[in-house]
């Protein structure tokens, strides 16, 4: 019982928390307040059951279409929780995001990878086409002020890219996808909770 009335607190506290840190976050890069959301640690609950799922499933269709990967680059790894299924998938992982709070986190939880605290057009590593064999955006698109610029980088950088939206801001980012030539799209569901999975490839 007291078990359950601690979770139900940390619950309560990190979407108060959130509701604060994220005003005027969606679609004009305020990289400050998204940093400002890791004040706390796991601020978007990514070790729930939910979470955990859309992780798996993503997984599942990265390897249904591309198998595993030499180099991968994950835009918006956050604290690195969705880092670790994607790194099962390629033999060398790099990570971006744009808190440098999240990306200490990410460094102790994955030390084998790279991670950075930069945004796509300040990542440190190269900017030679198709450097990496998958650029992945995941849940990231919407918070971005210029979403058809992000996608033209991840294009650029990447020889295939794959990207997934919680169902209802596919109104705002789908149509800058529906513009990629060889766009494939799939579906995640988990309880009532639904993500679109855009990918394509660049050669």
């Amino acid at each position: 019982m007291f078990g359950k009335a601690k979770a139900l607190l940390r619950k309560i506290k990190r979407r108060s928390w959130m509701k604060y840190a994220l005003r005027g976050v969606g679609g004009n890069d305020n990289f400050e307040r998204l940093d400002l959301a890791y004040a706390v640690e796991d601020p978007w609950n990514m070790d729930s059951p939910t979470e955990q799922a859309r992780f798996e499933a993503t997984n599942r269709i990265i390897e249904r279409e591309f198998g595993r990967v030499g180099s991968l680059l994950e835009l918006g790894c956050g604290e690195g929780h969705q880092s670790m299924h994607l790194s099962r998938l390629a033999e060398c992982s790099y990570g971006l995001d744009v808190s440098p709070k999240a990306v200490e986190r990410a460094r102790l939880r994955l030390p084998q990878a790279h991670f950075a605290a930069a945004d796509i057009f300040g990542q440190p590593w190269s900017d030679e086409v198709a450097r990496f064999d998958l650029v992945t955006a995941c849940e990231v698109l919407y918070y971005l002020g210029d979403v058809e610029a992000t996608l033209a980088r991840m294009s650029t950088i990447g020889r295939a890219c794959l990207v997934t939206i919680f169902a209802p801001a596919a109104r705002r980012v789908g149509p800058h996808l529906d513009r990629i030539p060889g766009l494939r799209k799939d579906w995640i569901w988990h309880g009532g909770t639904v993500w679109l999975v855009a990918w394509w490839h660049n050669d």
